[in-house]
């Protein structure tokens, strides 16, 4: 558990110690105030974990007989907790790239979207997590679906946003990147992984390539 809920389950157990000690009051008084968030209360309650609640999406969206717009918001839940940088790390520890991968492939639209997504937000500014898509083979597949003229647009700007975090900073990804567009027809020079302003060049190549398809 972070300092920041330490501290707040803290102030909260203070204020209601504070509260009993005094005892009920005859006068009107407005309840104090408390950051105590339905995650603090969880935590103070024994409730589940992060690493819980990732697996227990997953295990949502894998089902087959949950509905699609269940398992969409569970994708939505699994996309905010790997917002956080411990848990986009803790997806290798917990054994959930190769589901979440295997989801680019889905038959649908919807859930590639939704995959190619929480891709993009776990590989944000992280070399541990790029390295790992690296590592999983993660890449070709994001190039196919960003390239990939029968897809809708929405699914293909998500692919091409997982893309830009996947490679920006991070050069071996950059350099697979560049080699799976050259070897599908998209040219694409060498890039400084670095330099974001030529790595701006590629993905901004990329998203109007996805503009232009469903236009065309």
């Amino acid at each position: 558990m972070g300092d920041k809920r330490l501290n707040d389950l803290l102030r909260w157990s203070i204020e209601n110690a504070d509260a009993n000690e005094h005892g009920p009051s005859t006068e009107t008084q407005a309840p104090p105030t408390s950051n105590l968030t339905p995650e603090l209360m969880a935590a103070l309650m024994g409730g589940p974990s992060d690493a819980d609640l990732m697996k227990g999406s997953m295990e949502i969206i894998n089902d087959p007989e949950v509905s699609l717009e269940n398992k969409v918001i569970a994708f939505d839940n699994f996309e905010q907790l790997i917002e956080n940088l411990d848990n986009a790390n803790n997806i290798a520890n917990l054994d959930l790239w190769t589901p979440l991968l295997e989801h680019l492939r889905n038959e649908e639209s919807e859930l590639r979207k939704m995959a190619a997504w929480c891709v993009g937000t776990a590989v944000q500014n992280n070399e541990r997590t790029q390295e790992r898509l690296l590592a999983m083979g993660g890449l070709p597949h994001l190039v196919e679906m960003a390239l990939k003229e029968e897809e809708a647009e929405d699914v293909r700007r998500k692919a091409i946003y997982a893309l830009s975090s996947a490679v920006r900073n991070y050069q071996p990804s950059m350099d697979l990147c560049t080699d799976e567009l050259n070897k599908r027809g998209f040219a694409a020079a060498k890039v400084d992984a670095a330099d974001m302003d030529a790595v701006d060049v590629v993905i901004h190549g990329l998203r109007e390539k996805a503009k232009g398809a469903t236009s065309a």
